[in-house]
């Protein structure tokens, strides 16, 4: 799935890892199996209920690394990503938090995914990771040479973080990462996971990205109940807390909560 096949007012599910092996929270009794019968089951969940991709995440890793996450976490991303790309019948994608996008790449190249999401891709965020700095320099270039046909979609003011300086306006946030960072979409989220974009900068955004050719994707807060209306200005949604049972990000997909968005979504369509 290109950045420009991407269908219009897509659903883009979100399977969120449980902690892999390195990480504090692992459960070490269950092991890899364990983290990979967990993921087949929210991707199988996802494809059935009518997503139109995935997106592979290690949300359970946390305390994240900033950029460089180990090698064993690669391996066993690659091998997870692989296993859902089997599994279901949509496009996968492939983020590596906080911000390694050289391994989603690597991942996604490895794996035939789709697309990888960057969440600093250029300029500078504060998190609780510290400073994450934007590589669309090596990134891009490493995509080159893998030779890799991946989409790169880069957040634009991404949650769980702050500005390092004054913020950047998020019209020209966008002309940055697609004119100077050569993103393939652009994402716009609330302030956290699973909390609400607000309107005026999905506005911006989506505007902006109009102009600059690329599809614009929201990534956080979306609901049955709002998909309809976000979508008539987005491009596409990424969803995961409200797809979960009981609407607990943690939680395991619920199907019927997927099929709900989604033919929310498809009214739009």
């Amino acid at each position: 799935m290109s950045a420009q096949t991407l269908p219009e007012n897509a659903v883009v599910g979100m399977v969120h890892l449980d902690p892999l092996p390195g990480a504090p929270k692992h459960d070490a009794a269950g092991g890899l199996d364990a983290v990979r019968d967990a993921a087949l089951d929210d991707a199988a969940a996802l494809d059935a209920g009518g997503v139109d991709a995935v997106v592979v995440e290690n949300f359970g890793d946390a305390p994240f690394y900033p950029d460089d996450v180990p090698k064993h976490t690669v391996a066993s991303m690659t091998t997870l990503v692989d296993a859902v790309a089997r599994e279901v019948s949509v496009p996968v994608g492939v983020n590596v938090l906080r911000n390694d996008a050289e391994a989603a790449l690597a991942v996604a190249a490895a794996t035939d995914a789709s697309f990888v999401r960057v969440n600093v891709h250029v300029g500078a965020r504060v998190t609780d990771q510290g400073v994450v700095t934007g590589r669309a320099h090596e990134t891009m270039r490493l995509r080159d040479r893998l030779d890799a046909d991946v989409a790169v979609f880069a957040d634009v003011g991404v949650k769980h973080s702050a500005p390092l300086g004054p913020e950047t306006p998020l019209k020209t946030a966008v002309e940055e990462v697609v004119g100077r960072g050569l993103a393939d979409g652009v994402v716009v989220s609330g302030p956290g996971t699973g909390a609400p974009t607000d309107d005026s900068d999905l506005y911006t955004v989506a505007r902006a990205a109009r102009e600059a050719g690329v599809p614009a994707l929201v990534g956080s807060g979306v609901t049955a109940e709002t998909v309809a209306e976000t979508l008539d200005r987005a491009d596409g949604v990424v969803v995961g807390t409200a797809l979960k049972e009981g609407g607990e990000t943690t939680a395991p997909v619920s199907e019927s909560r997927v099929r709900a968005v989604v033919e929310a979504a498809r009214g739009s369509r």
